[in-house]
């Protein structure tokens, strides 16, 4: 599978390969936001997540039917790809960053409604990515509702 560059990128590099593969492909994007897209204008960032997600649909379900498989664990480009864009929002304070990885991976994991409707019901590569977006809006949600009560004027 690392031999093909579009499987290397479906499985984070091989992040995907390693135990617990959706927190080690989650903990991949900290380094691509913080190395390629932090210091670009916001709109930039957007517009590269943007342009990024037609490509990460495609390699996520190219790669999962090459494994055989409808939603791979190794397949960690959805993770990586959905929290990226909850980077792109986040403060660069690292108490946001914190709790938006545990939220973030508490919703993947146990897959409140809406993320369980779409794990199940959309196939593909879109799926595959579909249920890691809803579940990266839920922690953005959250963590508004959080600094909103708390009362900070902004969480991201």
């Amino acid at each position: 599978m690392l031999r093909n560059p579009l499987h290397v990128v479906a499985l984070g590099g091989g992040a995907g390969l390693l135990p617990a593969p959706g927190t080690w492909g989650t903990l991949v994007a900290l380094p691509l936001y913080w190395g390629w897209l932090a210091d670009l204008p916001v709109a930039w960032q957007g517009a590269a997540w943007l342009l990024a997600a037609p490509l990460c649909v495609g390699v996520a379900g190219f790669t999962a039917r090459r494994l055989g498989s409808a939603d791979p664990a190794a397949v960690v480009i959805d993770e990586i790809h959905a929290f990226v864009g909850v980077l792109i929002v986040l403060p660069a304070e690292f108490h946001w960053q914190l709790w938006a990885f545990l939220l973030f991976r508490a919703f993947d994991i146990f897959k409140p409604p809406p993320v369980s409707w779409a794990d199940r019901r959309v196939g593909g590569g879109l799926g595959i990515m579909l249920d890691d977006w809803l579940a990266s809006a839920m922690t953005l949600l959250l963590l508004a509702l959080i600094a909103r009560s708390i009362g900070l004027a902004s969480a991201g």
